[in-house]
């Protein structure tokens, strides 16, 4: 049986993840809002920039993943990119939070542009990196859990932060919370990543390339597992993305409490963190592909409770945010583990150690997932003759359009994903024979 990585060990690795997800966090609630709002840019406008900036990542995600595998340095295969992205990633973030007056539509869409190919770069061998670090079954789910434990941290702590600022300093607003949000990216990125590369080592666990890069994608298109992770992961994603740039809509246009809006999305993700423990332990138990169902069958049932929602309910959101932020829990630390596995089936039939591009792939379809749910978010609110700008007063049935948009059409991707994770055939005894393959393979080539 494998040895569990020491959990100092995990918590380093995972740290990477709680800059990156803090800088995130605003990037997917606030940042759409605050530019078709605050600045002035019309609502379709940003969300096909949002859009048209993740198209871009077609190409580069592929050859970013391909060209990580093919790596060779005497710090390893994955480290250098992680290195080389961290700075690209904190000048991005920080002119996005920062816009100088009058940044316009060709402002925004650059450094999304320049924002997406540096988390390119830093998240699929980092991701791929955890999927080496171990070959166990339960072990994949606690090096993810970790990781998605510090992730939401980072999420907890964009809305912490803001929150002291505006108790303390009376210092709030949309603005106010995306510079308190930068400052504190630009002081924990550099040493977060540090951390993690200097005292995490990289497993030597590659081998020469046998497969040539075409034939590669084909059969990478053939592993059923992972098509069908993928699909239900890039559904239920695109449910997740359609609802976070709308909970500041919500909560400013239907309960009329914009001020009080960092305390709920705290709720959330305080949830959210609580979570991934119990989602790791379900897991364990009952499997991985039954646990992600079972979070999205949870998720499913509670968002249309926001329907019951109007003008004055503020806090009678936090239960339902509650039960929502902790379905969320699963969908990180679960998928991911799963996700390894699938790498497995891979080198079993490529011979080849091919995590990052596989990666690729998965990054791919989450950003493509988290433009498409975003812009149907943003694109739909624009149908409905939405008016977004602060002083608007808007009709019951545009108010509708967002309450129906927010609160129940989320649930139909839930659902649908639920159901096509619910036949996933890598269970942890099919995994056990193909590891056990895996060693038989190497022992004779050896």
């Amino acid at each position: 049986m494998t040895q569990p990585l020491p959990r100092k060990q995990l918590i380093y690795y995972g740290l990477t993840d709680m800059p990156l997800m803090m800088a995130l966090f605003p990037v997917l609630v606030f940042i759409p809002k605050y530019y078709g709002s605050d600045m002035g840019i019309d609502l379709k406008l940003v969300a096909n920039l949002f859009l048209l900036a993740r198209v871009l990542d077609v190409f580069t995600d592929p050859i970013i993943g391909y060209l990580s595998d093919k790596t060779r340095s005497p710090f390893g295969r994955r480290k250098p990119w992680i290195a080389a992205a961290a700075p690209l990633l904190m000048i991005s973030f920080y002119q996005l939070f920062l816009p100088p007056e009058g940044a316009g539509a060709t402002y925004l869409f650059s450094w999304l542009v320049l924002m997406y190919l540096g988390l390119t770069m830093i998240l699929i061998p980092y991701y791929a990196w955890a999927a080496e670090l171990s070959p166990d079954y339960h072990e994949r789910s606690r090096i993810t859990g970790w990781r998605s434990f510090m992730g939401t941290v980072g999420q907890l702590l964009a809305q912490l932060l803001p929150a002291i600022a505006a108790l303390a300093f009376a210092y709030s607003g949309t603005e106010q919370v995306l510079k308190v949000v930068a400052v504190t990216m630009l002081i924990l990125m550099p040493v977060c990543v540090t951390l993690t590369l200097w005292k995490v080592p990289e497993p030597r666990n590659d081998t020469e390339s046998v497969v040539p890069f075409w034939q590669g994608l084909k059969l990478m298109v053939d592993n059923g597992p992972f098509l069908r992770l993928v699909i239900a992961f890039m559904i239920s994603q695109t449910a997740l993305a359609m609802s976070t740039p709308l909970y500041i809509f919500f909560i400013s246009f239907v309960l009329h409490a914009e001020d009080k809006a960092i305390y709920m999305l705290t709720i959330f993700y305080l949830s959210n963190l609580s979570a991934v423990p119990f989602w790791v332990w379900v897991s364990s138990r009952i499997g991985k592909h039954r646990a992600y169902v079972y979070s999205f069958a949870t998720i499913a049932l509670a968002h249309p409770f926001y329907l019951l929602l109007g003008d004055g309910d503020f806090w009678w959101m936090a239960p339902i945010t509650v039960a929502t932020g902790f379905a969320a829990g699963a969908f990180q630390a679960v998928p991911n583990s799963m996700k390894a596995d699938v790498i497995d089936l891979d080198t079993i039939k490529s011979g080849e150690n091919r995590a990052a591009l596989f990666f690729a792939t998965w990054s791919l379809t989450m950003k493509m997932a988290a433009s498409l749910g975003s812009w149907i978010a943003l694109f739909g609110l624009s149908l409905w003759s939405f008016d977004p700008s602060p002083t608007a007063v808007n009709s019951p049935d545009q108010l509708f359009g967002l309450r129906f948009l927010f609160a129940l059409f989320p649930s139909f991707f839930y659902l649908l994903a639920g159901a096509i994770a619910w036949s996933y055939p890598i269970t942890e005894a099919r995994h056990a024979e193909m590891r056990q393959e895996l060693l038989t393979t190497r022992a004779a080539t050896s």
